[in-house]
């Protein structure tokens, strides 16, 4: 069996920053979710945000299965290094026809490669659960979104998205914060099947976030003050820790959508099936 080859998308320096919070790297979510959705599989990881990185010695691309490319603090139109190299991974991948699956950064990432543009939302961040996400025409028929329903909500941070799709993009799933939520985007000799949220996460992961990013929750005005903020991410440690908790659900306006592990990675696990 082909290995799958899973991207992180996260530089050295703040992987190493954000494990001093114990926050897990996005790459290892993703692999923990298909490790629960497709056991057999195994995955690679890759760091292609930093100097240097490459497959392993003695593979290429047309060794792995398909691609999985998760989230990151980057942001797609600053010109630096560290983003040319994944636009860079990312244009390879398609152009060897593997099939992708990208989250949150890997569908932006897809979206410039083929043409498209990320920007800034002036919304600000949409963070810890997206709300209301209501599946198009189009998505309601696709295999991606297959058992979401007609409306859902998923766990989520992100500053930017795509404000203009690229030619051929199919605009799977919206919402009242995101134009783009969910899409398939053709790219060189395969697709990208992609989400703009997170169905890797877990609310562990969420409640790290949300205390990474404080300063700029309270800023938005998420949260009126430090004393709020951490009382609002205590109710997500303590639902994370006992996912049964009604009143805990009820309070933070969670339910199945986002606290069933199998129900939340729907779409992943939508992608893995069409590997065969």
């Amino acid at each position: 069996m082909r290995p799958l080859l899973v991207v992180e998308g996260i530089p050295a320096r703040a992987r190493a920053a954000a494990q001093t919070r114990g926050i897990v790297a996005g790459s290892e979510l993703v692999c923990n979710a298909v490790r629960a959705i497709a056991p057999a599989l195994p995955c690679v990881v890759i760091c292609a945000a930093d100097a240097g990185t490459t497959l392993p010695a003695g593979t290429s691309l047309r060794d792995y299965c398909g691609v999985i490319i998760g989230g990151s603090n980057l942001h797609v139109y600053e010109p630096i290094p560290e983003v040319r190299r994944q636009l860079a991974l990312v244009r390879a991948v398609g152009e060897a026809g593997l099939p992708i699956f990208g989250s949150c950064w890997g569908l932006q990432v897809a979206a410039v490669v083929a043409g498209g543009r990320v920007s800034r939302n002036e919304r600000g961040r949409e963070v810890g659960v997206a709300r209301k996400i209501v599946p198009t025409a189009a998505g309601m028929q696709h295999p991606l979104l297959a058992r979401k329903g007609a409306c859902y909500d998923a766990l989520c941070i992100h500053y930017d998205d795509i404000d203009l799709p690229p030619a051929g993009c199919t605009v799977l799933a919206r919402n009242a914060h995101s134009a783009v939520q969910a899409a398939v985007i053709p790219l060189g000799r395969s697709e990208v099947w992609g989400v703009q949220y997170h169905p890797e996460f877990d609310l562990r992961q969420v409640a790290l976030l949300m205390e990474l990013y404080a300063d700029d929750m309270i800023a938005q005005r998420l949260y009126a003050d430090r004393a709020d903020l951490e009382a609002g991410i205590g109710k997500w440690r303590m639902l994370a820790a006992d996912p049964a908790n009604v009143g805990l659900a009820w309070q933070l306006g969670l339910d199945d959508d986002t606290i069933n592990d199998d129900f939340r990675r729907l779409e992943l696990a939508n992608w893995l099936r069409q590997l065969g």
